[in-house]
């Protein structure tokens, strides 16, 4: 099995041999490669001596990637599942993920540097900062990918790289809190129909610390450990957090509080954009106990955009995520009755943004799915817009039942 070209190969349900080969294999690189995007815009600074060219990482992410998406369009292939178990065997894939973490560390200590090196106006300094801030939320991704491995070393791996935004708390809280309650009223991480991003963010940042905070305690009890015992998996992400930034100070000086709040912010900003589009409106039924029902493809919002997914590890084909979270990245598929949103990750964040018009084209398209039908029963609604939506949305006005 070659690094750059692999034929995979297994038996079919008819007997059959069946092969395969990942027509995104050197595609991938994308993902390794898209994490220094930020050193490049420094590197044009250093070379034009213009601090404009520092906006560079902004334009190719909300400008030059939802328009690939749109040139370049979806794609649709799944790997035959008797082939699944050789492919997410392949270390190759791993190896991606794992070469990414150093990666984050490098480009945000090198943006630090130039802050702390030269002579920015105000501006270009807050524009470094939130150029690295949104790099460092798209790391967020690989902690993502990594955290719901249940190996020793990709899960200290998430820790290292959730140490960068400091988000330590993200596994615990994503993992036993937000896979065990999406798209239900009591997730923080689901969104609401009718509920801004803005709205949003005030609702699922300090409540993914409080469940994460609790569900860490929780565990550490149960074993016999205070919650402030150095097993505490939240703590050891946010010392690295704490050596990280405090060099960070102590290396390049007070300009560092400025330039590492604004990263910070702006990471954890990119992670709400993401959950934020992620579950928008959608809600799982209850079961006769009352109960809710298992999570299933149809709980989660799909996109199937080709370039956006290999720059985020196919972070975007969460349907399959969701219904199945050990999965690995290379190997989610597509599903064809999945909510669909009509453009990858970065051209969302840019329509979520702006409300008025994330509610004008999503709240119809979530109205419309197939197991929604009109039905705002079956829509996790905001309870403060719930008049106003009915107002709007009545079954008759759809035209739908």
């Amino acid at each position: 099995m070659g690094l750059l070209s692999a034929t995979y190969s297994g038996t079919g349900p008819d007997g059959q041999l069946v092969t395969w080969r990942d027509g995104k294999r050197l595609g991938w690189l994308l993902s390794v490669v898209y994490p220094l995007m930020p050193l490049f815009g420094v590197a044009l600074h250093a070379w034009t001596g213009q601090p404009i060219s520092l906006a560079l990482p902004l334009v190719t992410g909300y400008v030059l990637m939802p328009l690939l998406d749109a040139l370049i369009g979806e794609d649709l292939n799944n790997p035959p599942e008797a082939v699944v178990p050789q492919l997410e065997a392949d270390r190759y894939y791993r190896w991606l993920t794992w070469t990414t973490v150093p990666l984050y560390f490098v480009t945000l200590i090198g943006c630090a540097w130039w802050a702390g090196t030269q002579a920015l106006p105000w501006w270009a300094l807050i524009v470094l900062a939130y150029v690295a801030g949104t790099n460092s939320g798209m790391g967020l991704t690989t902690g993502h990918e990594l955290g719901h491995k249940h190996n020793a070393t990709e899960q200290w791996l998430a820790r290292l790289i959730l140490a960068v935004p400091a988000y330590g708390h993200f596994t615990v809280e994503h993992g036993r809190g937000h896979h065990r309650w999406v798209s239900t009223p009591e997730d923080h991480a689901s969104a609401r129909m009718g509920e801004s991003i803005y709205r949003f963010a005030l609702r699922e940042l300090p409540g993914g610390i409080r469940r994460a905070w609790q569900l860490e305690s929780q565990r550490l009890r149960s074993l016999g450990f205070s919650a402030w015992s150095p097993r505490n998996t939240m703590l050891q992400s946010y010392a690295i957090t704490a050596v990280l930034q405090l060099g960070l100070l102590i290396a390049f000086g007070p300009v560092m509080i400025a330039f590492l709040g604004v990263h910070n912010l702006v990471a954890w900003w990119q992670l709400t954009s993401a959950n934020y589009v992620e579950h928008y409106g959608l809600l799982r039924g209850r079961l006769p106990n009352g109960q809710y029902e298992a999570p299933q493809p149809h709980h989660s919002w799909n996109t199937n955009h080709l370039v956006t997914n290999l720059a985020l590890f196919h972070l975007q084909r969460h349907s399959d995520h969701h219904a199945n979270p050990s999965r690995r990245y290379q190997s989610l598929r597509h599903f064809a009755e999945v909510p669909q949103l009509p453009s990858g990750y970065f051209g969302m964040f840019s329509l979520a943004y702006f409300p008025w018009l994330w509610f004008r084209v999503m709240d119809q398209r979530l109205l419309s799915l197939p197991h929604v039908r009109g039905d705002l029963n079956k829509v996790n609604i905001d309870p403060t817009a719930r008049a106003r939506l009915e107002a709007r949305y009545g079954d008759a006005r759809l035209g739908l039942r």
